[in-house]
């Protein structure tokens, strides 16, 4: 199999200030070690940016930027995105089919809309996926603690049975990257 490991929506508007997502520091040190075994490993770090019309996720702007220590290079394939799905109307399924990539590592923000959407889209599409369970985050919302939104995704996303073996949630620590 070959892998490719998707680093989604690390960026200043939702790592830093008023929507900084919870424990943000921790997920960041584990992306960032999750970069560094996929880089070791020779496998791509696809980094996938989310933007809106207005508010802080503006294209360019400083919120959509890149999260200052992200162990991101110039050379990393970018996705611009719109919506919660990664592979809605982008050009990441071709990017991925172009490299062979049939294998996914998954972190990054928000657990409860890019994360979740993102990973059913790519068990939908025949991809084996392996999130990282301790590697994505959220907000609180009006109902739930940040925490417990994280692990109440977790929990359904490792149930998703129709796709037999292609999914797992797992430790960050755990996700091995191979060719």
């Amino acid at each position: 199999m070959t892998s490719a490991l998707l680093v989604i929506d690390m960026q200043q508007g939702l790592c830093t200030g008023e929507w900084a997502a919870h424990d943000i520091e921790r997920v960041l040190q584990r992306i960032n070690d999750l970069i560094d075994r996929a880089r070791a490993a020779r496998v791509p770090v696809v980094l996938i940016q989310h933007e809106e019309a207005e508010g802080d996720l503006v294209h360019d702007t400083p919120g959509w930027q890149l999260v200052d220590g992200l162990h991101w290079r110039p050379d990393d394939p970018r996705v611009r995105k719109a919506t919660p799905d990664s592979f809605y109307e982008t050009e990441l399924g071709q990017l991925l089919q172009q490299r062979g990539i049939d294998r996914l590592a998954i972190c990054g923000l928000q657990s409860d809309f890019c994360i979740d959407t993102t990973v059913r889209h790519a068990l939908a599409l025949g991809y084996h996926v392996s999130l990282a369970g301790d590697a994505h985050s959220t907000v609180d919302n009006d109902v739930l603690r940040a925490e417990q939104i994280t692990a109440h995704h977790n929990w359904v996303l490792a149930r998703l049975q129709a796709y037999g073996t292609r999914m797992e949630v797992v430790p960050a620590e755990q996700i091995r990257f191979g060719g």
